[in-house]
């Protein structure tokens, strides 16, 4: 009697196996750039595989959409942007002429304007897409990663919440870590001197000046008249905090440093991971970057 329970047990769990309702194959997800694409995965864990587009140390504002890209786009049963014109105009299109599931992390959260003047000198608004510089407006965008994912894959809802409650806790430890590191120093010495305006959440949260050659796109140079305007700026403002970013050029921050005298403090990762340290994940970009700038500012 025992043997032929154990024998209708062994092939009861046997026939879950084959039918793959207990281990099905991990959903396919591509995700624009590296900091979605990690964060997608923190939240999606082993129930998903993450392809993403823009790799570490890679410019998503100007790169170009490869054919391999386009059939990742196809085969994907989920696709996340970040939105808010971060993507260049070509990924955006190939996203929505895959006709898969598309999501907008960044959707719900109230952009900054910014003014970027054009070729002929006429100012003209956009919305700044870097609201991952910010760890509270960051727990609506893995909110929107984790319901996304629950629209393609009901059956792993409780798994997707479960550590996405995870991941907002760890969001809310930062947030309390930048404070507490920011406080030490006083507001009128929070002025700072990046590559491109990547920096204005950050800002706006713990009252910092960033100030930029570039806008929030790095696809258009500065002007020489910017660049005479910024060495101007840093000399009034008395900047000691200078840093090139891992996706851009050091070469115009080094000149503009040794113009003004200033002393550049290293790398802030903006918009993309680095390869392994110290920006290897989202959370160790944000902590890499308030260490930085807190020791720079002082």
């Amino acid at each position: 009697m025992r043997t032929s329970c154990l024998k209708r047990l062994y092939f009861g769990i046997l026939g879950i196996f084959l039918s793959g309702s207990l281990f099905a194959a991990p959903i396919p997800v591509v995700a624009s750039f590296s900091i979605l694409g990690d964060v997608t995965k923190q939240i999606g864990g082993n129930r998903i595989t993450v392809h993403t587009l823009v790799g570490p140390q890679q410019d998503a504002h100007v790169y170009q959409l490869k054919t391999s890209d386009i059939r990742q786009l196809r085969n994907a049963k989920l696709v996340l942007l970040s939105g808010y014109g971060f993507e260049p105009a070509a990924v955006q299109r190939a996203a929505q002429q895959s006709k898969v599931p598309l999501a907008y992390a960044a959707q719900g959260i109230r952009p900054m304007v910014v003014k970027d003047a054009d070729d002929h000198g006429h100012t003209h608004g956009r919305y700044d897409p870097h609201v991952w510089n910010d760890p509270v407006l960051m727990q609506t965008y893995v909110r929107n990663v984790a319901n996304a994912l629950i629209k393609v894959d009901p059956a792993g809802k409780a798994y997707y919440q479960q550590r996405l409650g995870s991941y907002e806790n760890t969001l809310k430890s930062l947030h309390a870590y930048a404070q507490k590191s920011f406080a030490a120093i006083p507001v009128a010495k929070r002025k700072v001197l990046t590559s491109h305006d990547a920096f204005g959440y950050m800002g706006r949260r713990y009252q910092i000046q960033f100030i930029a050659p570039q806008g929030v796109s790095t696809e258009a140079e500065p002007s020489a008249k910017d660049v005479a305007s910024i060495i101007r700026q840093i000399k009034q403002l008395h900047i000691k905090a200078v840093f090139s970013e891992n996706i851009k050029d050091p070469r115009m921050i080094n000149r503009i440093a040794q113009s003004t005298g200033a002393h550049v403090s290293g790398n802030l990762y903006s918009d993309a991971l680095s390869q392994g340290n110290p920006a290897g994940t989202y959370v160790d970009l944000f902590r890499h970057n308030i260490q930085a700038l807190s020791a720079a500012m002082k």
